[in-house]
């Protein structure tokens, strides 16, 4: 996904995978695979750079992390035991 700006100044995320062409007349014009036209002022260059970028990352795959702390441990569960033989009145768990 891509950052853009529209002509009013809002942002838009864009597919990077969707995207088939990127032009410049007055502004930038991002035409999409299915046919649809995004109107932007984020420069050709940018709108390029971001989808090389987006690419990279998704061909590194998931960041490891290293270093990480020992996990918080978790206090142990009190253990059940399971009683037999009933005697009247009483309720077991």
């Amino acid at each position: 996904m891509i950052y853009v700006t529209r002509l009013d100044g809002s942002q838009l995320v864009v597919n990077a995978d969707l995207i088939e062409m990127v032009e410049h007349t007055a502004d930038t014009v991002i035409t999409l695979l299915d046919g649809k036209r995004l109107i932007v002022t984020t420069h050709v260059a940018d709108v390029v750079d971001q989808v090389v970028a987006y690419r990279q990352m998704i061909a590194r795959g998931p960041l490891r992390v290293v270093d990480v702390p020992d996990p918080i441990p978790v206090p142990a569960r009190p253990k059940l035991h399971v009683v037999s033989g009933t005697q009247e009145g009483e309720a077991h768990v």
